[in-house]
């Protein structure tokens, strides 16, 4: 990644699946196709997607998780002891159901539409999680490539259901012991294999940083109810994430994406608040950059990035992937330079707030829409290089 220019312009996952891409997960899901077959089709998409980024400007580029359900349901096909199961289906085991009712009827999505992965037995990776979707993006491509992996904390506490789980793992110490061997080892394929930088997602965080803990908000932890004090909680999380990435200092770039929930055009449905309370946490992370939305007004002042140790990156938010008006380049600019005065212009990477395709099924912004956004962070990244 030396070869990058400044400010570079990078993803932060997912980008609109295709209706083709879509109906083939669900009859790869349904064993209505091989997964050969699968696989033809989402190469292609991958291509396509990777095509778009390149043709707008993007320096860092993903696979689009084209094959991939949602950011983090796909580990299922990869690891023994999980199950996929939709909401409607989690709200028959899960302890507080008046709790994840009521998060039902707050959503804007069809509760059998979203999928989470639920721990019914011994974890055991029986296949690469990411492995081999690097491989092929590598053989098409001369870009640095970007890999997006589900965090430690997310998959410890989204994946976990007393009445599912506890014969295995009877508290959230002992199931995150397991994912962060999980973790550790496709890591370390990865560095084996030439992956130069690995973004984890862990949008979870703000949930607990800005609840109580007997409210939820999001759908990614059913078990969020059963949580401890939001300071345990995100030490937690500190220890799972620096232990997956011990002893890796220097073989790959690390990042940690955290936002307020990218499944709804609905802003009123979606979480508020400053990273201001993660900050302290964000500080004990042994991670190099942090990837964080500024788009939206939900995520506060910029100013509160200067509170951060000098050595971390930004990789900063600077188009909604949820809304359809496009963003100007003056747009991005301003908020550009909001960080610039807490940040180097060398730690300063340009990114959307989050995933443009959070779900196949439900993609939050059209391939199109997609396209200019990119296009104008590409278009502002090139004045501040003129600058620099």
């Amino acid at each position: 990644m030396n070869n990058l220019p400044q400010f570079p312009v990078t993803v932060v996952g997912s980008m609109p699946r295709s209706r083709t891409v879509s109906r083939a997960l669900r009859n790869r899901n349904k064993g209505n196709i091989t997964d050969a077959e699968f696989d033809t089709i989402a190469d292609k998409a991958v291509i396509e997607s990777l095509n778009l980024q390149e043709a707008n400007g993007v320096d860092i580029v993903s696979d689009g998780e084209q094959r991939r359900d949602n950011f983090y349901s796909f580990i299922t096909e990869c690891i023994d002891g999980i199950r996929l199961m939709t909401l409607a289906e989690m709200l028959d085991y899960v302890e507080d159901k008046a709790a994840f009712e009521q998060l039902l009827n707050a959503l804007d999505v069809p509760a059998f539409a979203l999928k989470n992965p639920v721990v019914d037995g011994k974890l055991k990776r029986t296949s690469p999680l990411v492995l081999n979707d690097y491989l092929f993006l590598k053989e098409h491509t001369t870009k640095p490539i970007k890999v997006t992996l589900p965090g430690p904390y997310l998959l410890t506490r989204s994946m976990w259901v007393k009445k599912l789980s506890y014969d295995f793992y009877p508290d959230k110490e002992s199931l995150g012991n397991d994912v962060v061997i999980v973790l550790q080892s496709e890591l370390q394929d990865l560095i084996n294999s030439g992956c130069e930088y690995v973004q984890f997602d862990e949008p979870v965080l703000t949930e607990v940083a800005f609840t109580g803990p007997h409210e939820t908000h999001s759908f990614m932890c059913a078990a969020l109810s059963e949580k401890s004090s939001p300071e345990e909680e995100l030490n937690f999380a500190v220890e799972l994430i620096n232990r997956v990435i011990e002893g890796i200092d220097g073989q790959m770039k690390t990042a940690l994406h955290v936002c307020r929930g990218n499944w709804s055009q609905q802003e009123d449905v979606l979480l508020r608040g400053s990273y201001d309370l993660l900050i302290p946490y964000f500080s004990k992370m042994n991670i190099n950059q942090f990837v964080l939305e500024y788009a939206t007004e939900r995520a506060g002042s910029i100013d509160v990035l200067s509170e951060l140790p000098e050595d971390k990156e930004i990789g900063l938010g600077v188009v909604d992937p949820r809304t359809t008006d496009v963003e100007t380049v003056e747009f991005v600019l301003d908020k550009v330079r909001a960080l610039l005065r807490h940040r180097t212009h060398e730690q300063v990477y340009l990114n959307p707030d989050c995933g443009f395709g959070t779900f196949a099924d439900r993609p939050v912004n059209t391939t199109e829409i997609a396209a200019q956004k990119l296009q104008v962070i590409h278009q502002a990244a090139e004045i501040l290089r003129s600058e620099v």
